[in-house]
């Protein structure tokens, strides 16, 4: 009598990000399966890794020789946060990728180890297949929500999709002398870092390195540009966007104290939707913000309605969860010294410290 047949079980193993063939491999995947993000390709999280100093990592779990789960990693370490492991770092979005017949809890596991190995207490799963709560594990969906919505069919009918007292505001954006510019060279991220770094300085928060840019929009190629719009000359407001599957997704973006009075950053957005349209987009994917801030409610005025969001984070046992919630005490009292900084110093600073916030 013949033995039962004993299915292969799927192994998990790190994949080797310094061989271009894995990482052509993962890039693949990634492009192929349907709950992919752009943050889950290489493209961005061996970027952003390099970028800012960081490890970047890959868990594949393979049966029969291919992939059916994959979860990207990037090991954050902060003396002032705390360690983790994300995925992805520096998105709002990631996670396990896995296919019918996967084990996503071999991977979960396989990822604890590896963040007790690098000596990082806490994993950070920002989406994709989330493990059931317990055993140091925490789901969270009540924090932040995303907006998208799919674009209009011509120029008129994406204002006319704009809701009326926001749509006022565009108008008026677009009655006023304001530029746009789209591109990619050194001029246009030149302007779009002295922009993104001030406003980042009045939120109160650590800007990041323009390194960690720069290598993004290099990586992404012709899936991601800047568009800034100026007042006679002068940069007030400036977005990069990457483009994922016929969706353009503004990432970091920001606008001067000025762009307010000049109504520069409705412009910016509502230029991006007509760029994204006649570019071939379908949707306009605006982002995570945290439910209930100012983020949040301006994306509600344009039209947008949130989706909630859930991520799942790990903690090791006997180990406290990392702090890096803004909206938390001790925080809160940071980002208010912070805003008071000269920008000089904040520019110089906030890399140093944004590199671990991950």
């Amino acid at each position: 009598m013949n033995a039962p047949f004993a299915p292969t079980r799927a192994q998990v193993r790190l994949a080797d990000l310094a061989d271009p063939g894995e990482v052509a491999r993962l890039e693949g995947y990634v492009a192929a399966h349907p709950q992919a993000t752009p943050f889950h390709r290489p493209a961005w999280f061996v970027a952003t890794a390099r970028a800012t100093g960081n490890r970047a990592f890959a868990l594949v779990q393979e049966r029969h020789g291919e992939i059916v789960a994959f979860l990207p990693l990037s090991a954050i370490h902060s003396p002032i946060f705390g360690n983790m492991l994300a995925s992805s770092g520096f998105a709002i979005g990631g996670g396990l990728l896995a296919d019918d017949g996967a084990e996503p809890a071999e991977v979960l596991r396989a990822a604890e180890e590896l963040a007790l190995r690098l000596s990082c207490p806490t994993i950070e799963l920002r989406g994709g297949a989330l493990p059931d709560a317990g055993q140091g594990w925490v789901l969270k969906s009540e924090s932040h929500c995303n907006f998208a919505r799919p674009l209009a069919a011509d120029d008129e009918a994406e204002l006319l999709t704009v809701p009326r007292k926001q749509r006022a505001e565009v108008r008026k954006s677009l009655a006023n002398d304001l530029t746009v510019e789209i591109g990619t060279s050194e001029r246009d991220r030149a302007a779009h870092y002295a922009v993104f770094a001030e406003s980042y300085r009045n939120l109160g928060t650590p800007v990041f390195p323009r390194g960690l840019l720069d290598a993004v929009v290099d990586a992404f190629g012709e899936d991601a540009d800047i568009l800034t719009v100026r007042h006679e000359g002068r940069p007030l407001a400036s977005v990069i966007t990457v483009y994922h599957r016929g969706a353009a997704m503004p990432y970091w973006g920001g606008g001067t104290r000025e762009a307010r009075r000049l109504r520069a950053n409705d412009r910016m957005y509502f230029e991006l939707m007509l760029h994204a349209r006649r570019r071939g987009c379908t949707a306009f994917d605006f982002g995570r913000s945290k439910t209930g801030s100012g983020a949040y409610h301006f994306k509600r005025n344009w039209g947008f309605e949130p989706e909630a969001l859930t991520y799942a984070s790990w903690t090791a046992p006997g180990a406290r969860a990392r702090e890096a919630d803004p909206a938390s005490a001790k925080l809160s009292l940071q980002i208010a010294l912070w805003q008071k900084l000269p920008l000089g110093i904040a520019n110089r600073l906030g890399p140093l410290i944004a590199r671990g916030i991950g």
